[in-house]
């Protein structure tokens, strides 16, 4: 498997948020303001930290779904940088209308073979990466939350509202338990695996996308689509469980902390 879609088409709702305790440089502060998460400069754009892990873990075909109007985006890659490492291409999600319909939107890109799927603002160890590459079938990658607290830049308010991976008697997953309560998260074993929407997908996504509805917040879900493909397709997703943490760059205040992790990290394209 060496194909790999980037989810890159959000709103960035949180990122145009205006915080006035968080200072930034005049680029960053204009791309916060579009909305535009991956391409908020660390030295250079956040995106470019996730694409070379990607071709660190061995992808080679990597397609960015988008919107309509991100030219900013497809210019930078056709144009000004032109990888080297992988082969890069774009999807385009007309309108905002979930992450299923995000994935559906790169079918063309897929066709036939498994293939990766992750955020745009999220960088993820190379391990994680590399294992999902490497194993068969669908998968998904869970993350310690431990490991999450202590090696994130996220806040642990947040972290501890993070979805849950619940498994089968086999190590499958079994669901992705969204936002549980206090009381359910204390039933629940320990340690806790965390959903960061990291998965390794085949063909039959794009049905279990087809064929699931709207969630409460009127979106598309990949995890409702995840369901379905366990529910009624058969699916069976190996967990790979890993104990390492994952950056985010969601809002404002994430820019100087991730900015610090991502300090002495190279970049190759």
């Amino acid at each position: 498997m060496d194909k790999a879609v980037v989810l890159a088409r959000g709103l960035g709702t949180r990122m145009r948020r205006e915080d006035q305790a968080t200072v930034l440089d005049e680029r960053q502060a204009e791309l916060a303001a579009l909305g535009l998460k991956a391409m908020i400069p660390i030295g250079r754009p956040f995106l470019d930290y996730l694409l070379s892990a990607l071709a660190d873990a061995g992808y080679r075909k990597v397609c960015l779904v988008v919107a309509p109007d991100h030219e900013l985006i497809r210019r930078y890659y056709w144009e000004d940088v032109r990888p080297q490492r992988f082969q890069i291409s774009f999807a385009i999600q007309a309108e905002p209308r979930g992450t299923a319909d995000a994935v559906a939107a790169a079918e063309g890109f897929a066709g036939r073979d498994y293939f990766l799927v992750v955020n745009s603002d999220n960088y993820y160890p190379i391990e994680a990466l590399k294992a999902l590459r490497e194993t068969q079938g669908f998968a998904t990658a869970l993350f310690e939350q431990e490991a999450m607290l202590a090696e994130s830049n996220i806040a642990p308010e947040r972290i501890r509202q993070f979805a849950v991976g619940i498994f089968n008697h086999d190590g499958c997953l079994k669901r992705i338990l969204e936002k549980p309560s206090p009381e359910v998260l204390a039933e629940l074993p320990r340690p806790l695996w965390l959903s960061m929407n990291c998965w390794r997908f085949g063909p039959a996504i794009f049905e279990a996308c087809s064929k699931i509805g709207p969630s409460p917040r009127g979106e598309y879900e990949i995890t409702d689509a995840v369901q379905y493909a366990i529910d009624y397709l058969g699916a069976r997703f190996e967990v790979v469980k890993v104990r390492a943490g994952v950056l985010d760059l969601t809002q404002r205040t994430d820019i100087r902390a991730v900015a610090r992790a991502l300090e002495g990290i190279p970049v190759r394209l």
